[in-house]
């Protein structure tokens, strides 16, 4: 008989015997649909985010910070410097002739989340007359348009979801002054739409500062952003980086993602040890129920391969039904969802989950690996057990 026969048979053998031990293949099941399900859910997380990113960077957009200032949070950008990159070649004009570029302050206020009695960090973004034509991507779906010098705001679709008392007309506190909400907005779940937006003037009257945090310019084509750039960083006069969008958001985005992918392995590394054990534990006591089976097969030629491999096939089947669960359940449980946390410069940010066929394929992976590991021992053992002893279950 051919080794694949010998295979096949021994194999089929294994998986009858399967529902009479259902208790310990389940162990195998469940351990590994646990640690894909875990692995898969945090991944989720660095999606969602390189998702966000991707969702509206433009390749024709620049944001131009202080020099050395990761976050905007961090940047100072004074009136004089910001006139002068106004001035910069490439920069889009609008069909009114006006430059389409946007000074912009930003402060750090709180707010009181709907799901707990504590409070989060929010952006409260101002922008310059017209700084809505640089952002084409925010679209006014309730109210109206803050005015100039009115403590008037819109607020995003995704900060209305997480924080209370945030709805069209009604009046927030914020560092003791009052402000209404005029309007709602959405970006495509950017990171603006975490943001409340009001104009610039306004906002530094309000916290009385003088300086902007960022310019944001669209330019003539993603082919002019070399020359944008060069003409700021050859300017003495100016201590300022310039960045496309898409790269600004990677920038600030990469740590965190990085953390994620950190504990999602070192979690899930941790649950797929135990889960190993488990798969140890369950072939262990899968062989030893059929060790006088296993014996006879041997003596009637079945060679010691064909029992190895089928020991590996049965563990990989379980690891793989484990797998495909784990990855389902992430998938029906968070997929399409948000997780709220804390974003670039310390603000509360809404990051979607996005489970994809990748993710779950990585899952699966881990669940032939973890499966392959719990089945070496075993068939190992199996195969080289004395047959005398073993014919007398031994």
């Amino acid at each position: 008989m051919g080794v694949l026969n010998q295979i096949g048979s021994i194999t089929r053998m294994n998986l009858r015997s399967v529902p009479q031990r259902i208790g310990a293949s389940s162990v195998i099941v469940i351990g590994i649909a646990g640690v894909v399900g875990v692995v898969v859910s945090i991944l989720a997380m660095v999606g969602g985010l390189s998702q966000m990113i991707n969702s509206t960077a433009r390749a024709d957009r620049a944001i131009v910070v202080s020099t050395g200032a990761g976050f905007e949070t961090l940047s100072n950008i004074t009136r004089e410097a910001s006139e002068t990159i106004l001035d910069a070649p490439g920069i889009r004009h609008g069909r009114d002739g006006k430059l389409l570029a946007s000074a912009e302050a930003l402060a750090i206020v709180r707010l009181p989340l709907k799901r707990s009695a504590a409070s989060g960090n929010v952006s409260l973004r101002g922008m310059s007359e017209g700084g809505l034509a640089v952002h084409p991507e925010i679209r006014l779906v309730e109210g109206r348009v803050f005015g100039s010098a009115v403590r008037e705001v819109i607020v995003g679709r995704t900060l209305q979801r997480q924080f209370r008392d945030v709805a069209l007309g009604r009046p927030l506190m914020l560092r003791g002054a009052e402000w209404t909400v005029v309007g709602i907005f959405e970006s495509h779940g950017d990171p603006h739409e975490s943001e409340m937006i009001t104009g610039a003037e306004t906002l530094q009257s309000a916290f009385e500062r003088t300086t902007f945090q960022s310019v944001v310019a669209l330019l003539e084509s993603p082919d002019a952003f070399a020359e944008f750039k060069g003409a700021l960083t050859s300017n003495p006069a100016l201590a300022v980086d310039a960045m496309r969008e898409a790269d600004y958001y990677r920038q600030q985005s990469q740590a965190f993602s990085q953390l994620l992918s950190v504990v999602a392995y070192l979690i899930g590394g941790i649950m797929a040890v135990g889960a190993v054990f488990g798969a140890l534990n369950a072939m262990y006591s899968a062989v030893s129920t059929r060790t006088v089976e296993i014996a006879t097969l041997r003596v009637l030629g079945f060679g010691a391969s064909a029992v190895i491999v089928s020991v590996f096939a049965e563990a990989l089947l379980l690891a793989l039904v484990g797998g495909a669960i784990g990855g389902s359940v992430a998938w029906l449980l968070f997929n399409g969802h948000a997780v709220s946390t804390n974003g670039g410069g310390l603000t509360q940010l809404s990051v979607p989950l996005a489970v994809d066929f990748h993710l779950i394929g990585l899952g699966v992976l881990w669940a032939c690996i973890i499966g392959m590991l719990g089945a070496a021992f075993p068939g190992i053992r199996a195969a080289q057990a004395p047959l005398a002893a073993a014919l007398r279950g031994i």
